[in-house]
C-alpha cells in the first residue's frame, strides 16, 4: 500500500494553522433522545467513528432482506437449544420457595421442620436479604402485601427435596384486611396498601394540549364511553429462573432476562459488589414479553443462598410462582369522551383513567396513545394508579399502548357509528402528519398505506356483501377494524465488534439478548450482508456481559433499530481493513475491490479471491471492526404504525365468539427478514386474541387469593383458536431512523388486536363491547341490554 502524503509545509514566513481549541473542537458526546415503552429517556452518547452509507430503497441487497432459517432453528427443534433451566453446575442445590397464603398480614415461620428433612442443606429467611429490595418491596419479607409473596427459600440437593422441605415449613398468619381491586382500595375507610396510601403521590398523572373545554364547546357531536380492561399475565413458556454460582468474591449468574447489563447492574448494587465481580449470561430464552427486564427475585435469591451455603444454587418459579408473582399488565378503567364535527373532524379527546398497579411496578397507563394516534388539536388525559394487595405489574408488550388503544379505537369506533361514517373513512379525516404532543417531524409515515392496503386485501369495502355468508341463524359475522402507533427508533449505547477468523469465518459480538425473536439471525444478515460473506460463514454470539461489549435491554422493540447500526458499522470497518490487506493479494486498488457471496473480486477484471483465502494468507493477524451505535435525528419521533382489519362470528345463543380472519398491515421500516418478522406479526396477534377473548387474571375478593393460577385455568388461545392471519409489511426503510433503515416490530401487532375484534363484535351483534375478554357471558350480557 502506498504511503500516505504528507501535507504541504507552510510557505517560508507563513504561520501554520492554529491547532482547534477546544471551543471549536466538534463535540464527541452529545444528548439524544430515546423511547422505550412509551417513555421518552435521553441519553448521552459518543458520537461513532463511522457512519456508512443509509440502505435505502434503491439499495442493492442480497443477505438482508432475504428469507432465510432462524440460525438457531436445529438447536430448538432438536433440544439442543441450552436454557437457563437447563443449566447444571457441579454441586448444585436446588431451591424452593415458600409463598405466602393471604394477602395481607404478617407471616411467622418456623422451618426446624424443613431443616430436619433429609438433603435439605439451608433455608433462606427474610434475616438472610434484609435490605434487598423489588418493586419498592423488601424481599423475603415476613409483613405480607400480596398472595403468592416469596416468604422463604429452601435449598436441597434435588428440586423433589426442596419442595418436600418447603412443605414441610409452617406458615403461621396474622391476617390484615386487604383491598385487592379498585374498588376495595378506593373505598371509605380502605385498609392502607402501601405506607404513602393506596393513591400513588404521582397521581393524577395529566397531560394536555389545546384547550379541550373550547374543543367540546365547538363539537357538534359529543360521545362518552367507559371501557375496561383486565390484568392479563404474560404466561411465558420458560419461567423465571437463575443458577448463581460464587468464586471466591465473584459472581456468575445464568437467568432468562431481557437484559444481561441491566441484571448485572442490579446484582451488584443489592449485593455491594463492583460490576467487575458479576458476570451474567443468557443463551436462549422461553420468553419474557417485558416480564424479565432486570435482575429477578429469584436471582437475588439464587445469589444469596449461593453465598451462604458454599455451592451453586439454582432458583427457579413453578408455574403458579410465575402466574402470580411474575408481573402484570395492569386493569384500567378508561372513561373516554370524543367531540367532533359532524364530518368526523376531531375537536376534543378526553380521557378519565384509573389503574390499579398492584403492589408497585411503573405507571404504565393508556394516556400516551390518546395524544399519538389521530390529529386532534385539544387532547387531556388524567390517569390515577392505585395500589392493591396483588402481585406488581410489569412492562407486557407495548404497556399503555395496548390498554389504551381498547378505550380510544373502541370509542373512535363508536364515533363513527353515531356520525354515520365509515370507521376508516374516519380515521383518514384525522390523519396525523406530525407528532402532536411534542411538535416534531417524523421520520417516515406509512399509516395511510396500511389503511389502503389493508383494506384492499381485507376486502373492507365489500364486507357488506360477506355479512350473510354464515349458514346458520344463530351466527352472526362482523367486521372491525383499529389502528396503532408505538416508539420503535431505538437508539444509543448500543456496541459491536465483528471478528475475522483465519478460516474466513465471522463472529458478531454483542452483548443483546435474543429472546426467540430471531436476533442472532437478522444482526447476522446485517454483517454478512455489509462483509460481503456467506451468511453461514456468519454467527453471532450474544448473551455475555464479561465477554461482550455493551448493549441495552431487548425491551420497547429497539433491539434491531439499537444493535444492527452498531454491528452494520462493525462489520464495515472489518470489511475495510479486510480490502486493505486483500488489495496487495489481489495487486488492485483498495477502492477497486468488492465482495459478495464470500468472495473478493476486483471491479473490471477476472481477479477474485475468498474471503477465507485472503484470511488464512494472513494467518493469525487479527481482522477486527468495532461499531456502536449514533444518536437519533434532532427534532424528529420515530414510530412504527399499523393497521388491523377483523372478521368475527358470533354464536347469539352462547356468545362464544370465533375470530375468522385478521388482515394485519404494519409500517416498520425496512424488514431485515420477512420470515422472521411475519412470525413476530402472527405471534402479537395471537396473544392480542387472547388478551380480547380469553385472558383475565381473578381474584377471589373476600380471600385475596387467586383463582386461576395455572395454564389450565388461565386460558390462552391454542392453534384451535387461530385464525386466518394475512400479516404484511408496507413501504420500504426509514433512512432518517438509522442507516439500516429498521424500525421496532415486535410490540405493534398487539395494540390494534382487541378493539378491532371488539368493533367486529359489536358489528355482528349491534351492541358495544365495553369490556375485554369478551367471554361468553359478556357477550350474552350486552346482547340483553341491546335488547
Amino acid at each position: 500500500m502506498a504511503p500516505r502524503k504528507r501535507p504541504p509545509a507552510p510557505a517560508r514566513g507563513a504561520s501554520a494553522p492554529p491547532a482547534p481549541t477546544e471551543a471549536h473542537r466538534p463535540p464527541r458526546f452529545v444528548a439524544t433522545k430515546v423511547e422505550i415503552e412509551g417513555r421518552e429517556e435521553t441519553k448521552i452518547v459518543e458520537l461513532p467513528d463511522r457512519n456508512p452509507q443509509p440502505w435505502d430503497d434503491a439499495a442493492e441487497l442480497h443477505v438482508v432482506g432475504a428469507r432465510v432459517p432462524r440460525m438457531d432453528a436445529v438447536e430448538k427443534v432438536t433440544g439442543g437449544a441450552r436454557y437457563t433451566a437447563d443449566v447444571l453446575r457441579p454441586g448444585m442445590l436446588w431451591a424452593a420457595v415458600v409463598r405466602a397464603p393471604a394477602a395481607a398480614g404478617r407471616a411467622t415461620l418456623d422451618v426446624s421442620a424443613a431443616l430436619a428433612r433429609p438433603g435439605v442443606r439451608g433455608v433462606l429467611t427474610l434475616d438472610d436479604v434484609r435490605g434487598i429490595r423489588l418493586d419498592g418491596m423488601q424481599l423475603l419479607d415476613d409483613a405480607i402485601h400480596y398472595a403468592g409473596q416469596p416468604l422463604c427459600v429452601v435449598c436441597a440437593d434435588h428440586y423433589a427435596l426442596a419442595r418436600a422441605g418447603a412443605a414441610a415449613v409452617r406458615v403461621t398468619v396474622e391476617p390484615a384486611p386487604h383491598a385487592v381491586n379498585l374498588e376495595q382500595a378506593l373505598a371509605d375507610g380502605a385498609p392502607r396498601v402501601r405506607s404513602r396510601g393506596n393513591v400513588s403521590p404521582r397521581s393524577p398523572r395529566l397531560i394536555q394540549r389545546g384547550d379541550v373545554d373550547a374543543g367540546l364547546h365547538d363539537a357538534e357531536v359529543t360521545i362518552t364511553r367507559e371501557y375496561r380492561t383486565p390484568v392479563a399475565l404474560h404466561s411465558a413458556l420458560e419461567p423465571h429462573g437463575a443458577v448463581a454460582e460464587w468464586e471466591g468474591g465473584r459472581l456468575s449468574v445464568w437467568e432468562s432476562t431481557q437484559g444481561i447489563f441491566n441484571t448485572r447492574s442490579d446484582l451488584a448494587k443489592a449485593l455491594g459488589l463492583g460490576l467487575s465481580n458479576v458476570r451474567v449470561m443468557k443463551d436462549y430464552m422461553g420468553g419474557g414479553f417485558g416480564a424479565k427486564n432486570g435482575a429477578s427475585a429469584a436471582a437475588y435469591l439464587a445469589a444469596v443462598a449461593a453465598r451462604k451455603l458454599g455451592r451453586p444454587v439454582r432458583c427457579a418459579w413453578d408455574r403458579e410462582g410465575e402466574q402470580t408473582d411474575a408481573g402484570n399488565r395492569s386493569a384500567t378503567v378508561q372513561r373516554v369522551t370524543l367531540g367532533a364535527k359532524r364530518d368526523g373532524t376531531l375537536t376534543a379527546i378526553v380521557l378519565d383513567a384509573t389503574i390499579p398497579l398492584g403492589m408497585g411496578g411503573w405507571e404504565a397507563g393508556p394516556g400516551r396513545i390518546y395524544h399519538e394516534l389521530h390529529a386532534c388539536p385539544n387532547v387531556r388525559t388524567s390517569e390515577t394508579f392505585v395500589y392493591t394487595n396483588t402481585g406488581p405489574m410489569a412492562s407486557f408488550r407495548a404497556p399503555g399502548h395496548t390498554e389504551g388503544a381498547f378505550g380510544l379505537e373502541s370509542a373512535l369506533n363508536a364515533l363513527a357509528g353515531e356520525l354515520g361514517l365509515d370507521p376508516l373513512e374516519l380515521r383518514r379525516r384525522n390523519y396525523a402528519t406530525a407528532d402532536q404532543s411534542r411538535d416534531r417531524r417524523y421520520s417516515a409515515k406509512r399509516l395511510d398505506e396500511c389503511y389502503r392496503r389493508g383494506a384492499e386485501r381485507f376486502g373492507w369495502h365489500d364486507r357488506a356483501a360477506r355479512r350473510a355468508t354464515t349458514s346458520a341463524t344463530h351466527v352472526r359475522r362482523g367486521f372491525g377494524m383499529a389502528a396503532c402507533v408505538w416508539g420503535g427508533g431505538g437508539g444509543p449505547p448500543a456496541y459491536a465488534t465483528v471478528r475475522l477468523n483465519r478460516d474466513g469465518t465471522a463472529d458478531v459480538l454483542t452483548g443483546a439478548q435474543d429472546l426467540g425473536t430471531g436476533s442472532r439471525t437478522v444482526l447476522a444478515q446485517i454483517a454478512a450482508e455489509t462483509l460481503g460473506a456467506k451468511l453461514a460463514d456468519v454467527r453471532t454470539v450474544l448473551g455475555d456481559t464479561e465477554r461482550l461489549p455493551f448493549a441495552s435491554n431487548s425491551w420497547g422493540s429497539i433491539t434491531t433499530a439499537s444493535v444492527g447500526p452498531a454491528v452494520r458499522a462493525a462489520a464495515e470497518e472489518a470489511r475495510d481493513r479486510l480490502f486493505e490487506a486483500a488489495a496487495a493479494m489481489l495487486d488492485a486498488g483498495v477502492t477497486e475491490l468488492s465482495s459478495r457471496d464470500g468472495v473478493i473480486s476486483v471491479r473490471g477484471s477476472e481477479r477474485t479471491m475468498t474471503i477465507g483465502e485472503a484470511c488464512n494468507r494472513l494467518g493469525d493477524v487479527m481482522i477486527m471492526g468495532q461499531g456502536s451505535r449514533g444518536p437519533n435525528p434532532e427534532q424528529t419521533t420515530i414510530p412504527a404504525f399499523g393497521a388491523h382489519f377483523a372478521e368475527v362470528e358470533v354464536d347469539v345463543e352462547t356468545g362464544r365468539v370465533r375470530v375468522v380472519r385478521i388482515v394485519a398491515a404494519h409500517d416498520s421500516g425496512r424488514i431485515i427478514n420477512p420470515t422472521l418478522a411475519e412470525s413476530q406479526l402472527e405471534g402479537a396477534v395471537l396473544q392480542g386474541l387472547g388478551y380480547a377473548l380469553f385472558e383475565e387474571r381473578v381474584l377471589d375478593a373476600r380471600l385475596g387469593l387467586p383463582m386461576n393460577p395455572t395454564l389450565h385455568d388461565y386460558k390462552v388461545p391454542t392453534m384451535a383458536d387461530a385464525p386466518a392471519i394475512e400479516g404484511f409489511f408496507v413501504g420500504g426503510a426509514d433512512t432518517v431512523a438509522n442507516h439500516t433503515g429498521a424500525k421496532g416490530l415486535a410490540e405493534p401487532p398487539i395494540i390494534p388486536v382487541a378493539p378491532a375484534i371488539a368493533a367486529a363484535v359489536a358489528d355482528a351483534i349491534g351492541a358495544e363491547m365495553p369490556e375485554i375478554p369478551m367471554t361468553p357471558w359478556r357477550v350474552l350480557a350486552e346482547l340483553k341490554t341491546a335488547g
